[in-house]
């Protein structure tokens, strides 16, 4: 039996696992894959307080380091059901079974892929899937967006004061983002919409120098781009624990900036959750924000 179980070992659960310790509750971490998350993927960290630069992957080491130092166990297990049997938690893996009395669930995101060959090779070489992460890398440069919904749009007028050109590429006529956002982008002199369009090639030597898009009409165009920035929606790994706690339409976690669920003694940390800004350092406040919760219900258990 544990105190906190956390269920994943991106950022916010690996920063949960320190403010865990540092409270002298027993942790466990369940990773299904490998510690970091997808930070791990990114090769140069900017806008994280203190760090000027680091890479993902060094980012990753020293807080998995971190956590282990201070007694936290990770084991590597893809965490498959949580079983709430009220006081006392349970969480399933393929092979075995934990228990604990607080879990923190902190599976994060992926983002969702265009799905063109070399685009997985390409990722921190023109790729990027965070405007305001690598914005800054392709500054006077030409960029071109990939989608229709809210972020995709702020990525554009993100990028519209960085770079010199920003093409906007959206497979249908009209976006589904906010009005507003689209009255803004046909105001700036660098951004040029092309609709009825997606992306079906990457043209590339080192890093990306073009990409092919093709209309609805089947006619094909090369445009030159240093980058592209995929921001065609993100998919939240939550759908084990849907039986427990509740997921809005897009399958995140229900929870507020306390990352408190509607289940008791279950918490929610990082990108899998409902919010407006997911970056690496709102993912790490959420792991200490979900501690202090999970220390307060845990004693409230005495």
């Amino acid at each position: 039996m544990y105190d906190i179980l956390i269920v994943g070992a991106g950022p916010a659960g690996l920063t949960a696992a320190i403010y865990a310790r540092r409270a002298s509750k027993s942790v466990l971490v369940l990773e299904a894959k490998s510690y970091g998350g997808q930070i791990i993927n990114t090769p140069d960290i900017e806008n994280y307080p203190v760090a000027a630069h680091i890479s993902g992957f060094d980012f990753a080491t020293k807080i998995y380091e971190q956590a282990t130092a201070l007694g936290a166990e990770v084991v590597y297990e893809k965490a498959v059901e949580i079983i709430d049997h009220g006081n006392e938690k349970e969480v399933k893996t393929e092979n075995n079974s934990y228990k604990a009395k607080a879990i923190i669930i902190a599976t994060g995101s992926e983002n969702r892929k265009l799905g063109v060959d070399g685009e997985d090779e390409l990722v921190g070489r023109g790729i990027s899937y965070c405007a305001t992460c690598d914005g800054a890398f392709y500054r006077k440069k030409n960029v071109a967006v990939v989608g229709g919904g809210n972020t995709a749009l702020e990525d554009a007028l993100y990028l519209a004061d960085i770079a010199e050109k920003v093409y906007l590429i959206h497979r249908r006529d009209e976006f589904r983002g906010e009005d507003a956002n689209v009255k803004a982008l046909k105001a700036r002199g660098n951004v040029e919409f092309v609709l009825n369009s997606q992306v079906i090639k990457l043209n590339a030597q080192k890093r990306l120098e073009s990409i092919d898009v093709q209309n609805k009409n089947g006619e094909i165009r090369n445009i030159e781009v240093n980058g592209l920035f995929v921001a065609v929606g993100r998919i939240p790994e939550n759908q084990n624990f849907a039986k427990v706690v509740n997921l809005d339409s897009a399958g995140y976690i229900i929870a507020g900036e306390d990352c408190v669920t509607n289940a008791k003694g279950i918490f929610v940390a990082g990108d899998n959750r409902v919010k407006n800004v997911r970056q690496l350092v709102t993912a790490t406040a959420d792991g200490a924000v979900a501690v202090s919760e999970a220390v307060k219900y845990i004693n409230s258990l005495a």
